[in-house]
């Protein structure tokens, strides 16, 4: 059983809950391929009636029509943007969201009589579902900073997306306790969690069975190699990937954590095609 949690994490949630207090809206960045999973349930108690909007990230690497359906799923409460924030693929209805609801916030301003201002937004994420790289892309290569604001701890600061749009540089990560073992393992296999501290052998097997209920012949094209999973365990399909890859030690020996990691790492990187391991209704 996955299980980690690290203890800056308590430090953390303590920095965002004074910070969504100076933001108008948070944008909660999820890993396409595994929505559920890197979605933080303790969020939602935080938030409270805070906006929302929710991104899904890496979209490329997740299967399209899933993704669409997950799209729909999340849709019934907050707007969802499907994003590659490596190619901006998507950024642009982000941008639209945020605007238009700046446009909301400095109508309700005017009405009061009070003047116009940027809306705030804050990124929020668990590792390695691409938050950083969203950042970035919105900022832009030449960013600008502007200096710290009241209430936010120092060294934190503003940068402007653009003349109407100010993003709050802040942590932005929340890391769930988690009790179930496939959460653990889709985490681990999409690298948000380190891999020091879980079982790559075990967690590629994981990966072997997520990908044989999907479809066993991404395996056998990928690899060039054949199996009956109805007579072979995932044990045995790892050593098959190893063998094909060359993944080998002395006397031919299969070296099966070598195999586990190149069968991880070939997933991650989008080699064995756009997979996902979570579809609407796996929590139900």
């Amino acid at each position: 059983m996955i299980q980690w949690y690290p203890g800056h994490m308590a430090k953390t949630r303590r920095i965002l809950e004074k910070d969504l207090k100076i933001v108008d809206l948070v944008v909660e960045v999820l890993d396409a391929r595994i929505p559920l999973s890197s979605q933080n349930p303790e969020l939602a108690e935080l938030l409270g009636n805070k906006k929302k909007v929710v991104v899904l990230n890496k979209m490329d690497l997740a299967d399209r029509t899933i993704s669409e359906q997950w799209k729909n799923y999340f849709a019934r409460d907050y707007p969802v943007v499907l994003v590659n924030s490596l190619t901006g693929e998507g950024i642009k209805d982000l941008l639209s969201f945020i605007e238009a609801e700046g446009r909301e916030i400095n109508q309700v301003l005017l009405e009061k009589g009070r003047n116009k201002r940027d809306i705030r937004i804050m990124v929020v994420g668990i590792p390695n579902v691409g938050k950083s790289a969203l950042i970035n892309v919105l900022a832009g290569v030449k960013f600008a900073r502007t200096g710290n604001k009241p209430g936010v701890t120092r060294g934190r600061q503003w940068i402007i997306v653009r003349k109407d749009i100010q993003l709050l540089d802040t942590p932005g990560i929340l890391w769930p306790k988690f009790d179930d073992e496939d959460v653990g393992y889709r985490l681990a296999l999409t690298g948000a969690i380190r891999d020091e501290v879980y079982d790559e052998e075990a967690a590629a097997c994981k990966l072997i069975e997520y990908i044989i209920e999907i479809d066993k012949t991404i395996l056998e094209e990928a690899y060039d190699i054949e199996f009956d999973p109805d007579q072979e365990i995932s044990y045995d399909i790892l050593g098959k990937v190893g063998q094909r890859t060359g993944c080998l030690m002395s006397g031919g020996r299969i070296d099966m954590g070598r195999a586990a990691s190149r069968l991880i790492n070939d997933f991650r990187r989008g080699k064995l095609g756009s997979i996902s391991l979570e579809v609407p209704g796996d929590d139900s």
